[in-house]
């Protein structure tokens, strides 16, 4: 299982999406944004400004707010221009993190990141110190209500993807970053509820953590997520699945 899977899990076992949907949509708008302004505002011209709409409606968004965003992208509304930006280090028990971010201020950006690395005992490190742990992936999330995982996997290999995994609440399946698109289509298209769609970063090994060092990983994992800059938070701990639900519990 992968880092950024095992977070996925915790996360949803904790319940947090719904909890933290008005964080999700701030995060999507920005995505949205981003992708309108550096690459038009027809998504099937622009495949990442595709990839988040996808995502937003699979989150629920509604269209309004998807096409106001879309249209501060393109300058048709005023809006915040947001910069991109990744931080990486090392966190309790020498475990990797990546942290993309998307900011209308990169100084105050970096002062909040280097804050939360700081109070968890951790290290930030210069570009591409971690990076080469992980590879670049398509990423696909589909809802796990009602579907038989044997015609997911046979769709979802058929359409040209790497793997499937079963999240218990919902079915990532990774693909090469150039048929992330072309496989989300035909899983729609085969009647799969596609919920997410877009690049991730997979740890290439895992670094298994215990004790404190568990504890302090999975709280300090969650802190740099709440940020309101962060987007997306790439990692190579795992955590053993009994000690998981005690941490949790």
């Amino acid at each position: 299982m992968s880092g950024h899977s095992k977070w996925a899990t915790i996360k949803h076992k904790k319940g947090k999406l719904d909890a933290q949907r008005g964080k999700i949509f701030t995060k999507l708008i920005k995505e949205i944004t981003i992708a309108a302004r550096m690459g038009g505002g027809d998504p099937e011209g622009n495949p990442r400004l595709r990839q988040a709409i996808l995502t937003a409606r699979g989150q629920n968004m509604p269209f309004d707010n998807i096409d106001r965003a879309v249209k501060k992208g393109t300058g048709e509304l005023e809006g915040v221009i947001y910069e991109e930006v990744t931080y990486e280090g090392y966190g309790p028990g020498g475990a990797a993190i990546i942290v993309d971010c998307q900011t209308d201020n990169k100084n105050r950006c970096v002062s909040e990141i280097r804050r939360v690395f700081t109070k968890a005992g951790g290290n930030m490190a210069s570009q591409n110190a971690v990076a080469w742990m992980f590879d670049q992936k398509g990423l696909i999330e589909v809802d796990h209500a009602g579907v038989e995982e044997d015609a997911l996997v046979e769709a979802a290999i058929e359409a040209g993807a790497d793997d499937v995994q079963d999240q218990e609440e919902l079915f990532e399946v990774t693909t090469a970053p150039s048929d992330l698109m072309a496989v989300a289509d035909a899983l729609k298209s085969a009647g799969f509820n596609v919920t997410s769609a877009k690049f991730a970063k997979i740890p290439q090994n895992m670094i298994r953590l215990t004790g404190k060092e568990a504890e302090q990983m999975l709280r300090f994992v969650e802190t740099l997520e709440d940020l309101d800059d962060t987007q997306n938070v790439w990692t190579n701990f795992d955590v053993d699945e009994s000690e998981l639900e005690s941490l949790m519990g």
